[in-house]
């Protein structure tokens, strides 16, 4: 397993904010689902961060899954509804390309 970095850390930034445009959430819909103390992008890593230290890219990527699961269960914490057929495609692609970016 990959060592947490600050380019691991950046991607992960990016794949945050590229994700909640897509699903059209917010920061703060993410800090309700992690139950963070803040909707600060650098407080929201920081719990993917520490998932990603006790189970790797794999546990952090299940925990987005978790709250996008959530969020298409009807236990959204935004009124906006996502349309999306394949609530985990993208997860799962990204996944996929941090996979192979740690590999390399």
């Amino acid at each position: 397993m990959a060592k947490w970095s600050e380019e691991i850390e950046a991607e992960i930034t990016s794949l945050l904010k590229d994700w909640l445009k897509q699903h059209q959430r917010t920061q703060k819909d993410l800090k309700h689902s992690l139950k963070a103390d803040s909707e600060r992008m650098p407080i929201l890593v920081n719990i993917l961060k520490k998932d990603y230290i006790q189970g790797g890219l794999q546990k952090a990527v299940k925990r987005l899954c978790d709250v996008e699961d959530e969020w298409y269960s009807g236990n959204k914490s935004s009124s906006q509804d996502s349309k999306d057929p394949d609530p985990f495609g993208q997860l799962d692609l990204l996944l996929e390309e941090m996979k192979e970016d740690c590999n390399n």
